[in-house]
């Protein structure tokens, strides 16, 4: 057995070790990648440091810092609640004012996992208050929160167009994230019109809407519009300067810290170094195998699967399959969009369909999330409300993870092979 199907193999050890034994799969892939690389390979040590991915490091520790204090100091929990209250009782409008609550926040830099974190509790709270179905308030939300993951501040958004930047590619964070929000805005729609949404119209009026009513909507204080003033900076600074997200967003979060909107102690425990070094560590294990042919043995698998025309379903499918089990910004992304150039290549594809089988591979992977074995689905069973049945909840969501797998692909194609988006 040669040194590419060993990593091959080191990196389904990585993801199954990871999901069986529940720990964390980046010093497991550091780990691995210094046994195979130094020990059984003999790669230099320096080598496997300079395929730790510095960039995405700091853009992910900086973007999570300025946002771990939004979320300590409840800025972003008020944004919520004000636009809760917008829906003035009007039931049937709840689920999908919740999803575009759920984008936006993501969009603007805490991504999924995080925005789902802190708006589980009081949307299934309301879905019981309100009589909405635990299933449709929590795939609202969380393909809310998917819709805007791709955005250029995000964390997913972020740490593709690291990765992007390493292979030298043009910077598509915008169309990414415009392709996400088409593909799970039409997702949203399909969940919302056969999972119940339709019937809260024949009874949303008066007599619904105290429960959505009393939701806390106090105004914000002066550490939390220093808050979004900082935010803004951010966004602004990113769409008109080009400014580094991850530097920025450490400059925006040392002034707001000077200024006293957050207690920092409690914002460095809040940032998310178990995904940081997820990411990361990962990376470096991609990196080895790219270097001693692993990730080339697996474009050269996949490729036998494949066509031109049907690329995008292939690779989407087994995106979505990986990630029902497996971290997407973890493993997927890491993973598979080095892979992509190449895999194109092997088919005999044009590099221009290129940006068609990211998005198909990055959507795929995401789409599966709301699965309970995954972290989105998972946060949303552990916040049901005493009254909603888990283990229906567990069900429904499981069943949904897995024909999304498929369904999920197939949509992909469909948007960006067959109708040529983007």
């Amino acid at each position: 057995m040669g040194l590419a199907e060993l990593s091959l193999i080191a990196l389904a050890v990585a993801v199954v070790v990871g999901i069986v034994r529940n720990v964390n799969v980046g010093p497991l892939s550091l780990a691995i990648s210094l046994v195979i690389g130094y020990y059984i390979g003999g790669v230099k040590i320096k080598d496997l440091i300079a395929g730790y991915p510095v960039n995405v490091f700091l853009m992910l520790a900086g973007i999570t810092y300025l946002f771990a204090i939004a979320n300590i100091n409840g800025t972003l929990a008020k944004l919520t609640n004000f636009a809760v209250r917008g829906v003035r009782g009007n039931i049937a409008l709840l689920p999908i004012v919740l999803f575009i609550v759920a984008f936006a926040l993501s969009s603007l830099g805490p991504g999924a996992i995080t925005i789902c974190a802190m708006m589980a509790a009081p949307c299934m709270l309301l879905a019981s208050k309100a009589k909405i179905p635990a299933f449709l308030m929590a795939v609202m939300v969380a393909n809310g929160t998917q819709a805007g993951n791709m955005s250029p501040i995000a964390v997913a958004g972020v740490i593709v167009k690291g990765l992007a930047q390493k292979m030298n590619l043009p910077d598509w964070s915008f169309i990414l994230w415009m392709n996400s929000l088409v593909y799970f805005f039409a997702i949203g729609i399909g969940a919302y019109l056969l999972f119940g949404g339709l019937k809260l119209w024949k009874r949303s009026g008066p007599a619904d809407a105290s429960a959505v009513m009393k939701v806390d909507a106090e105004p914000f204080t002066s550490q939390q519009y220093l808050t979004l003033a900082g935010i803004a900076v951010l966004v602004l600074g990113v769409i008109f300067f080009k400014v580094d997200i991850g530097f920025f967003g450490f400059l925006i979060g040392t002034v707001l810290i000077l200024l006293k909107a957050a207690d920092e102690e409690k914002v460095f425990k809040a940032m998310p170094w178990g995904a940081i070094m997820m990411v990361t560590g990962v990376t470096v294990l991609i990196s080895l195998m790219g270097k001693i042919g692993g990730m080339a043995l697996f474009a050269d698998i996949m490729a036998k699967q494949s066509t031109p025309y049907t690329v995008t379903l292939v690779a989407g499918f087994w995106s979505g399959l990986i990630s029902a089990y497996a971290s997407t910004i973890g493993v997927i992304l890491p993973a598979f969009v080095p892979m992509a150039p190449d895999l194109l290549a092997k088919i005999g594809a044009p590099s221009s369909d290129l940006l068609a089988l990211l998005s198909s591979i990055i959507l795929s992977g995401h789409v599966t999330d709301v699965s309970p074995l995954s972290t989105l689905g998972a946060i949303f069973i552990a916040n049901a409300a005493e009254d909603q049945d888990k283990k229906k909840l567990f069900r429904n969501l499981l069943i949904w993870g897995l024909v999304m797998t498929p369904v999920g692909a197939v949509i992909c194609w469909f948007l960006f092979t067959v109708l040529g988006i983007p």
